[in-house]
């Protein structure tokens, strides 16, 4: 399985450009989307998940032309949605009986069968006769899992899928994903938080104001940040000056006031040990430093974003 895009763009009523001349080529296996809020990475899943049109621009599944074969392509695809709502007047099982149907599961047998398995693998066969209002927001969550996985989808698109779960959850899910992602499956994992990219996928992008910012490995972004971490004591003093002056990643309380990890081009004025930088780094340090010159260019964003890019890498808002 391969999807092609070549020169997106979405231009919204008003003049609002969401996404500008992407071009991306995404294989079987994992694929990682990431970008802080308003990046455009919503408007981009929609698209291929048939769901809104794009401005120009081609997107092809195996050769098949989004705005040729929409029928066959939604067939082969299961998408959650970053705002997932069930049916509140259906139990749980009969929900996902019924997207099971819809998805071309026409045996009853062999439906209910799969429902169970699907309920049993996002933790959810122990309410499945609560009716799906009833569920908590973890619970509704998984459910979106469920639905966007039931039929055996050869595309799995998912936006922003470990919002609401708790940590337990959240490993449960990427494992489930990464179990799909050995066979000749597309994953599309769109998401702000970085930890759900670096543990589950072999290529990625980043999206930051409708474009592509970077496309290859997480080892490939994780490389531009090398000499650009560092950890380092200071006191409560120095900590403020440290927010003002750096891109912070972490501030631990320690026995002489703070423990603090921060990505920069170069530490000056202060003394500090080089790590090893992680994705975490890595994106924020591309973010914050190497995207600088490129978004000079912009003269109007068309999002205002509504947290530091620290707190969105780290899932927090």
């Amino acid at each position: 399985m391969t999807i092609k895009i070549r020169n997106l763009t979405k231009i919204y009523r008003g003049g609002k450009e969401a996404l500008r001349d992407v071009n991306l080529e995404i294989g079987s296996g994992m694929f990682g989307l990431l970008g802080p809020n308003g990046a455009g990475k919503t408007t981009l899943m929609r698209i291929l998940a048939t769901l809104m049109e794009p401005t120009s621009g081609e997107v092809r599944f195996n050769g098949l032309d989004l705005r040729k074969h929409r029928r066959e392509i939604r067939a082969m695809t299961g998408y959650l949605p970053q705002e997932f709502h069930a049916f509140p007047r259906l139990r749980t099982w009969e929900f996902l009986d019924y997207v099971a149907s819809l998805s071309g599961l026409k045996n009853p047998a062999k439906r209910r069968q799969a429902v169970d398995e699907m309920l049993e693998k996002v933790g959810l066969f122990d309410v499945r006769d609560r009716y799906c209002s009833k569920l908590s927001g973890g619970m509704k969550r998984r459910l979106g899992i469920a639905q966007a996985l039931i039929g055996n989808p050869r595309i799995i698109i998912v936006d922003e899928p470990t919002t609401g779960l708790d940590p337990e959850e959240r490993i449960r899910f990427r494992n489930l994903l990464s179990d799909l992602a050995r066979k000749d499956v597309i994953i599309i994992l769109s998401t702000h938080i970085v930890g759900d990219i670096s543990s589950t996928c072999e290529n990625m992008a980043l999206l930051n104001r409708g474009t592509v910012a970077f496309k290859g490995s997480p080892e490939e972004l994780i490389q531009l940040a090398r000499g650009h971490a560092w950890r380092m004591e200071v006191s409560d003093a120095e900590l403020e000056h440290i927010k003002e002056n750096y891109a912070v990643i972490t501030t631990i309380p320690s026995a002489n006031g703070w423990e603090v990890e921060v990505v920069a081009e170069e530490l000056r004025g202060y003394s500090g040990k080089s790590v090893e930088p992680t994705l975490e780094h890595a994106y924020v340090y591309f973010m914050e430093y190497r995207l600088n010159e490129r978004l000079e260019d912009f003269a109007e964003e068309p999002y205002r974003e509504t947290s530091t890019l620290a707190e969105q890498s780290s899932g927090l808002r």
